[in-house]
This record gives C-alpha cells, structure tokens and sequence, in this order.
C-alpha cells in the first residue's frame, strides 16, 4: 500500500488544436469537491479531475473523464465502489484500453483503472497441472509468454490479445479456436456494494464474448489452470502464432484489435473487405490495409471519425450480404446520437 492518499488535477485548455481542426471541450457543469474530498481521503488511491483518457487507449483516443480513479488495493477499490454509489456516480472500468472507443467528449461519472497488486501473479503446482492466479491488471500478453518461458502450456492462444487479464475474462476473449473460458477455475471480484465476490468454474457461464457476470461486477483476480510441456514445443507454438499474427495484423499505428464480432459461420474483416471498404479513410482514422477487421489511428483521429467508418461498415455489409455486424469493441462516454 502506499503511504498515503493523493489528488491531482488535469488541466484541460478550453481548446484544444487537433491538427488543422480546433475542438472545443464540452462545458461541464459538476461540483467536484464532495466526492472528491471523499476520495482523495482513501489510502491506496489517486484520483484525477477531467483526466484526458486518450494516454490510457490503445488507440490514443478518448476525452476527459470526470473523475479518473486509480486503485492499489481490494479494500482502496471496495471503498471507491462504496463512494460512488452513495454519490450515485455512474462508472466503467478501464484496463489496458484495448476494446473500448473513448468519446471525443469523454466520459461523465467514474472511470476506475486498478493497479498496485491487481499486477501481481502468482504460480503453484498442483499434480500434473499448473495454477496461476494472476490480477485483473495484468497485461494478457506478458502472462502468456512467462507461461511459455515456464513450459507451461494453454495460454499459446492468447499471444498478442492486447488487453488485461479481466478484460480478458469480462469479454471471454479469444483467438485461434480457442477462448479463455476453457482455462479458467475461480473469478474474484467485487460487486457495487463493495462485497467480495468468488465464481468457481461451475458457477460462471461463457459464451462468444462473453462471460456474463452479474451487471456492476468488477473482476479482481483470475485463477487458470494449465497443463505442464515442454518448453521448446510450448515456445515453438507462440512463435508460429506470433507469425501468423503479424503477417495478418496491422501494427505501427494503434488501433483496438477486432472491430466487429466474427458472424457465424463468416468473418467480419472478410465480409468489411468484400464490401470494398479495406483502406477507407475517415480524417485520420482508416479501415487497416493488412485486415479490415481493424480500423488504425493515423496520428490525431478523433473517436467520431473511427466510429462513422464502423457505421460504414455494418450499413455497407447489411446492404451486400444482409449480415449485421455486432461491434466487439465498447463504446464509452458520451455520443451526440
């Protein structure tokens, strides 16, 4: 825990220049200082006022929240919980930023990101079978190459899902015919109340993308269970995975993985692409050269340009195919429509 409690404050200029276009940030009116006061007085957490959430964003996009709340702690987190709900502030979490689309105008209430020893992890043998119970901020990708480095084998799926553990789990994520549900034992979590809450294996119920677990649940800890191998193999199946994702994965500009979730029995990058919309441009945003599941940030887009090319997308795809495309990505804060 850390020695104690501390506030910081974003200042926002009133405009903000966004290559040749100005922006002007939304007025707000909000009286901080109650809840804020309140927070700032918890040990294990720091708040920021009218935070800009874009250096939090895989895609570099997103406006001021509010309050941006980070957490060190289960007790830090339990009590925020407690405080916002006395102060009936909505909230969302946020974890490594990847699936979500932040509004140009940002988000009004809470937006919580867990750190300290929501990061730890933790190894133990158990028979043939190998436990790690890991926290919800740990990045997906990290797990999975210490499990490689280990010979532990079952996470080689995950390699290159950009977000963290309870993203991860919330959303059921997947890649490659696999999903994370088929390694998960136990779920920690807290509920709005503040209460500590544990799903073993049999009490949670999964489906594509999701995991469904009751509305205002916030995941703290994952155990998974994997199998032992052997290193060399465990290491030579990540790196034909990490091959294959690159040659088919856009990089150098940041984007928020897959758009759209995969229709059944089809693909929606394939469908975006029979559509003839792979490399359509919107300002700064652009549906990837490399997969059109992916829409890039070609340096300063704002949330609006992305989300019109996602539109394009679903009315081009209905008209040719009479497919609507679901969005896997979460749109968060606040939308003109």
């Amino acid at each position: 825990m850390r020695g104690g409690p501390s506030l910081h404050h974003s200042v926002t200029p009133l405009l903000q220049h966004t290559g040749s276009a100005v922006m002007f940030a939304m007025a707000k009116i909000i009286n901080h200082q109650p809840l804020a006061a309140e927070l700032a007085a918890l040990a294990g957490v720091r708040l920021r006022l009218d935070e800009p959430l874009a250096r939090y964003t895989s895609m570099k996009i997103g406006g001021p929240a509010d309050y941006f709340i980070e957490a060190d702690n289960g007790a830090a987190l339990a009590a925020v919980l407690i405080a916002l709900r006395r102060h009936q502030v909505p909230l969302c979490l946020l974890g490594n930023g990847s699936n979500v689309l932040v509004s140009d105008r940002g988000v009004r209430g809470a937006v919580i990101h867990l750190t300290g020893e929501f990061k730890k992890i933790e190894w133990r043998e158990v028979g043939e079978n190998i436990e790690v119970e890991v926290g919800a901020a740990y990045p997906v990708t990290q797990l999975v190459r210490q499990a490689a480095r280990k010979g532990y084998a079952g996470l080689e799926f995950a390699e290159g899902i950009p977000g963290s553990v309870g993203g991860a789990l919330v959303m059921n994520a997947g890649a490659y015919g696999s999903e994370i549900e088929k390694v998960v034992e136990r779920v920690d979590a807290i509920d709005r109340d503040g209460q500590a809450l544990v799903f073993s294996r049999e009490q949670m119920t999964f489906s594509y993308r999701d995991s469904h677990l009751p509305a205002g649940t916030v995941v703290t800890a994952v155990v998974l269970r994997l199998r032992r191998g052997e290193a060399a193999q465990v290491n030579a199946k990540l790196r034909e995975l990490v091959g294959k994702r690159k040659s088919s994965q856009p990089s150098g500009f940041p984007n928020s993985g897959s758009m759209f979730r995969n229709p059944p029995g089809d693909f929606a990058g394939r469908l975006i692409e029979a559509s003839g919309l792979k490399g359509q441009r919107n300002g700064q945003a652009q549906i990837a050269e490399r997969h059109a599941n992916f829409i890039v940030n070609l340096g300063g887009a704002k949330a609006t340009e992305v989300r019109q090319l996602m539109e394009l997308a679903e009315s081009e795809v209905r008209r040719r195919f009479n497919i609507n495309l679901i969005a896997e990505v979460k749109y968060l804060g606040e939308w003109s429509d």
